[in-house]
């Protein structure tokens, strides 16, 4: 089978920026007060209910603040140069290879999902595909916490940090993605909202939805 585009592209991009890319956010979540927040949240939500993973995990900062508030969780990311970097700076949970379109675990095995700021690679035409395997992936009532830049279209990179990439991130709206989340069986149950900061482009948004308990 032939691989979509989009995640051979988003592959190669953070495996040539990694390095660069974990020095440039190398403060993770310290200074990222509403993130934190929402995951402190997340981590109550899903607390006992089964193992949590997180899908696009990048270099480990959501993975590392959950496995710290004492989840279980696990990364999952297409990049290897991302995981390693996540598995030195954040050691504790366990990382592996694997795409959030396509997720090798069974049916209503999760008691939560956490995808921060890498749903945000996927094209539009495959979300609604992706938001049905997280559905099917967790267990009645398990939770999901999606976190985006807020907007419309997409914003693409050919180069960052000074290599050459092919890197699409596309921008959602909240009722937008509440909307697919309702046709994915999802039940939005917070959105936290925040005005762009620093050198920030657009606002950002924190979500958590939540599979039906029955």
């Amino acid at each position: 089978m032939i691989e979509p585009h989009h995640l051979s592209a988003t592959r190669a991009g953070y495996d040539a920026i990694a390095d660069e890319y974990a020095e440039a956010f190398a403060a993770g979540l310290s200074d990222q007060p509403y993130a934190r927040a929402m995951l402190t949240a997340f981590a109550e939500l899903v607390r006992g209910g089964g193992p949590v993973l997180d899908v696009g995990c990048g270099t480990g900062d959501a993975t590392g603040h959950l496995h710290a508030l004492g989840i279980p969780v696990s990364g999952l990311d297409l990049s290897a140069s991302m995981l390693a970097i996540a598995r030195r700076t954040h050691p504790g949970p366990d990382y592996r290879l694997g795409s959030l379109t396509d997720l090798d675990v069974a049916d209503g095995s999760l008691g939560g999902i956490c995808a921060s700021y890498s749903l945000i690679h996927v094209p539009p035409p495959h979300v609604p595909a992706a938001l049905a395997g997280f559905h099917r992936a967790l267990r009645p009532g398990g939770h999901l916490l999606l976190a985006f830049q807020v907007g419309t279209g997409v914003r693409h990179f050919d180069e960052a940090f000074g290599h050459r990439v092919d890197l699409d991130y596309h921008r959602f709206t909240p009722d937008g993605l509440t909307r697919l989340l309702a046709d994915a069986g999802f039940t939005t149950e917070s959105v936290l909202r925040r005005t762009a900061r620093g050198t920030e482009l657009t606002p950002h948004a924190h979500l958590i939805a939540r599979k039906p308990p029955g």
